[in-house]
């Protein structure tokens, strides 16, 4: 496969690695039926600084071996910069900079799908509600967050969910991983009410992209009830979204050898035929 690497801002945590196909791989199967498609890998690791773009770039090595074009995408997290709303701008200006190189690689933007893992997941599944944002009530929120024109935006069509983080109110309430959403977004969401609206998942419904939320059986690190109240509050609300669990723990959903994660792989190329 081919890597090229590009910075999408001025941060050292500001950048993508694109992993593209080469036409000569014998295990392109079905990589004719997914040309053009990408697969915006986002990784997880609570928003904290200490977990980056390595804990992706298996899945994009994998991706790309089954022909699938990945963008690995790291961004700004809690401790190295990021945080609200840093990160929140890090993973729309990551996936908009596609648009910037499309013409390097001939890359085609109608299909464009992310797959993200534990928080990743979350940031996947805000993504997708971009559109959204602005019309959720939250407008002192909305302002905080610098962000492409919607005419000049690249939009996901279909998200993988990994054991996301898609309820933030009740991870809160849960302080999973020792207090991870208010180190993410600055305090409380009895301090910052509007911003913690602003950035949860259930906030955007409904979507008019689908959603598989994969749910590992054996998961230790993130409830299952994060994917069950998403996709019972998405279908109720209309949105195009599938509860899907499969055998092993949070890591063997980004294990390119593990059931789990071959499951994703399968949605991701389901999302882009």
């Amino acid at each position: 496969m081919l890597r090229h690497k590009y910075s999408y801002g001025e941060h050292p945590s500001q950048w993508g690695e694109l992993f593209i196909p080469e036409p000569s791989n014998g295990n392109h199967r079905g990589a004719s039926a997914l040309a053009g498609g990408i697969a915006v890998v986002i990784h997880g690791g609570y928003w904290r600084s200490q977990y980056g773009a390595e804990l992706g770039e298996p899945l994009a090595r994998d991706l790309a071996a089954h022909g699938i074009t990945a963008w690995n995408l790291e961004y700004r997290r809690a401790g190295n910069g990021g945080g609200w709303p840093h990160t929140f701008e890090d993973i729309l200006a990551g996936i908009d900079h596609l648009s910037t190189i499309a013409g390097d690689h001939n890359l085609q933007l109608g299909k464009v799908v992310a797959l993200g893992h534990s928080a990743g997941g979350h940031l996947a599944v805000w993504a997708a509600g971009r559109q959204r944002l602005s019309d959720i009530g939250t407008p002192d929120a909305d302002r905080q967050l610098q962000r492409s024109p919607e005419d000049n935006a690249v939009h996901l069509t279909g998200v993988v969910s990994q054991s996301g983080l898609l309820n933030l109110a009740a991870a809160e309430k849960l302080n999973l991983s020792n207090g991870a959403v208010c180190n993410l977004m600055g305090g409380d969401s009895h301090r910052f009410p509007k911003r913690h609206k602003y950035a949860d998942p259930m906030s955007s419904l409904p979507l008019d992209v689908p959603v598989y939320a994969v749910h590992a059986t054996d998961d230790e690190d993130v409830p299952a009830s994060q994917s069950e109240a998403y996709v019972a509050a998405a279908t109720a609300a209309g949105s195009a979204a599938q509860l899907l669990r499969v055998p092993g723990d949070h890591f063997d959903l980004i294990d390119p050898k593990a059931v789990a994660y071959k499951k994703c792989r399968e949605l991701v190329q389901r999302l882009l035929s």
